[in-house]
């Protein structure tokens, strides 16, 4: 059953603002990944990443600020790697992926007692949320439509066909580096809410429904927010009422709307095909 007194405590509201921080902000980068077809690249980045956590564990430091650190550089690696030294992208993201895990389970292994903040960052747990992460998203988020609204023209090129961009004199390389980064951000930001296991669902399910609808940049953001929004938020609320982990919620949720959505637009032409038999 659900509890409606819960909306009284703290720490749920914080979790409530922070998913819906992260599912709008999730739902923009990632309509430019799912364009860019770079969710290997974001999968890479993110499994990174848990080499910046045990770094941060056994040093005694931040994890998130480590993983962050760790994020950013090895989506620069990529990028350097890919470019400069004229490696395949996929075995570029290969390289650094594998790197990150095992270096992350080094540091695990290495720091002394037992790490309990460690299964929020691989599983994610939004009840844990503080105010302090509310405000880092928050400014993310404000930076993020920032970016948007400005360079929305040269992004939206770059996005679909970056040959074009380039002969039509766009700095191609530098906005990739720009929105490379800014998901590296996005998902440090997002690991402790969702979890690594389970991040690239918010940056890629949303907009695998919404290309069912179009296949325009703006409208996909907008159609991914509003589907980030209500999955979601339905998951927060489903998963207490059953008294089941969030982030597997909020999955399970937006795979089974993917799933009637498809279903939905395969009816919907095998009604449009009888009707214009009949006609």
């Amino acid at each position: 059953m659900f509890d409606i007194d819960i909306f009284s405590y703290s720490f749920f509201q914080n979790a409530l603002i922070g998913i819906i921080l992260v599912s709008i902000a999730s739902a923009l980068i990632g309509t430019y990944v799912v364009c860019r077809r770079m969710v290997f690249v974001t999968g890479g980045i993110t499994h990174a990443s848990f080499g910046g956590l045990g770094l941060g564990f056994y040093a005694g430091l931040s994890p998130a600020v480590t993983a962050g650190i760790f994020a950013i550089a090895s989506a620069l690696g990529v990028e350097w790697l890919s470019t400069r030294q004229h490696v395949r992208e996929d075995s570029a993201i290969g390289v650094v992926w594998a790197l990150g895990m095992a270096l992350g389970t080094i540091f695990i292994f290495l720091t002394p007692g037992y790490v309990p903040e460690l299964s929020s960052f691989l599983f994610g747990n939004i009840l844990t949320i503080s105010a302090a992460d509310l405000l880092a998203f928050a400014i993310y988020l404000v930076v993020l439509l920032a970016v948007m609204v400005l360079f929305f023209r040269p992004i939206r090129s770059c996005a679909f066909d970056p040959n074009f961009a380039r002969t039509q004199g766009l700095p191609v390389g530098a906005i990739n580096l720009m929105m490379t980064v800014l998901t590296s951000v996005c998902i440090v930001l997002t690991i402790r809410l969702i979890g690594i296991m389970l991040l690239m669902s918010l940056f890629t399910m949303p907009q695998m429904i919404a290309e069912l609808r179009t296949r325009r940049l703006l409208p996909l953001m907008l159609w991914s927010v509003v589907i980030s929004l209500v999955c979601s938020l339905g998951g927060v609320f489903l998963s207490i009422a059953l008294s089941v982990p969030v982030s597997a919620t909020i999955v399970l949720l937006l795979i089974i709307c993917y799933a009637l959505a498809r279903i939905w637009v395969r009816l919907s032409t095998i009604c449009n095909k009888n009707h214009h038999s009949a006609l």
